[in-house]
């Protein structure tokens, strides 16, 4: 009786181990769900950002993807976006936000749903988010600057355009740029901002900035796109001038090894979509991470333009 007993509690305890094990393999067996909202997908600066994503997915065997608004970044988009993913309940949300009080207002419905926010590219004043993870865009105007003033002598006139200086991406660049260029002397001759990121506004501006101050010896631009639009209408003019940009971007990058331009300065956004997701993965582990993670910024001159040119190039295939 007392071995039919024992028989019959060694099946219970196999059964409920076979059992549990069955649970547990199947519970470990989803993968974690991670969705980036970028600003857009439109340009290729974006499109590094989801290389980056999408190595991170790969990587960390996640169930992610990224998504973006197929028209730009307008508000009313972005906020419709957000509340589709807020649907789906993911793990963890990533996403450059657009500033505004709508989106951060979505936002604030993630972390009250327990979805932990981790924005990327764009900073944001909002208090709650799990982490910063990009540029740090006043450091990255200080370098901007310092490499165009290095190409210039003091006394000398620059132009700076970029877009909304409120933003604290634009606004932090240009105030970045500011304080080295007038720190070693060279003049501000104008600013063109609250400039969108496209072709025939950034060249009409350009047009005004030489007709209206022919002296200048530089400009600084806030984005590789309005620096590219930039040099065209310079070498239109017949003019030769250094010009800083800030993305990186194949084009830009390409002028440099070519010798059209001497050098830029250059985010890191394959850096932002992998980083991003890879600490994703740290926060559904409950682990603790930074609240700021710097990405980086990288000069690129003449020697190293064809190396970063391999690697767009191997990315973005």
């Amino acid at each position: 009786m007392l071995k039919k007993k024992l028989l019959f509690l060694l099946m219970i305890v196999v059964f409920s181990a076979i059992l549990i094990g069955f649970i547990f393999k199947s519970f470990i067996g989803e993968k974690p769900k991670v969705v980036v909202v970028l600003k857009e997908l439109n340009t290729q600066y974006w499109e590094i950002v989801k290389a980056g994503a999408e190595k991170g997915f790969r990587d960390f065997d996640i169930d992610g993807k990224v998504i973006a608004p197929s028209h730009g970044s307008e508000e009313a988009v972005q906020d419709y976006m957000l509340e589709n993913v807020l649907k789906e309940h993911p793990d963890v949300l990533v996403v450059s936000p657009v500033e505004s009080p709508a989106v951060t207002s979505i936002l604030q419905k993630f972390v009250e749903n327990k979805i932990p926010v981790l924005l990327i590219d764009t900073n944001i004043p909002w208090e709650n988010e799990t982490s910063y993870i990009g540029t740090d865009n006043f450091n990255l105007g200080i370098k901007a600057g310092a490499l165009l003033a290095s190409l210039l002598q003091p006394g000398d006139e620059v132009a700076l355009i970029g877009g909304d200086l409120k933003s604290p991406v634009f606004g932090e660049r240009i105030k970045g740029a500011k304080f080295s260029l007038e720190a070693v002397g060279i003049k501000i001759a104008t600013e063109k901002v609250e400039l969108p990121n496209e072709s025939l506004p950034v060249r009409t501006a350009m047009k005004t900035i030489l007709q209206n101050h022919p002296d200048i010896k530089g400009l600084f631009a806030t984005t590789d796109i309005m620096a590219l639009n930039a040099l065209e209408v310079i070498g239109e003019h017949e003019r030769n001038m250094p010009v800083i940009g800030t993305d990186g971007i194949t084009e830009m990058v390409e002028s440099i090894e070519d010798g059209t331009l001497t050098g830029t300065v250059a985010q890191n956004p394959y850096d932002m979509g992998f980083i991003s997701v890879e600490n994703a993965l740290k926060v559904m582990k409950g682990e603790k991470i930074e609240k700021t993670i710097d990405t980086g910024i990288d000069i690129i001159i003449e020697e190293n333009a064809q190396e970063r040119l391999d690697f767009l190039k191997k990315i973005l295939k």
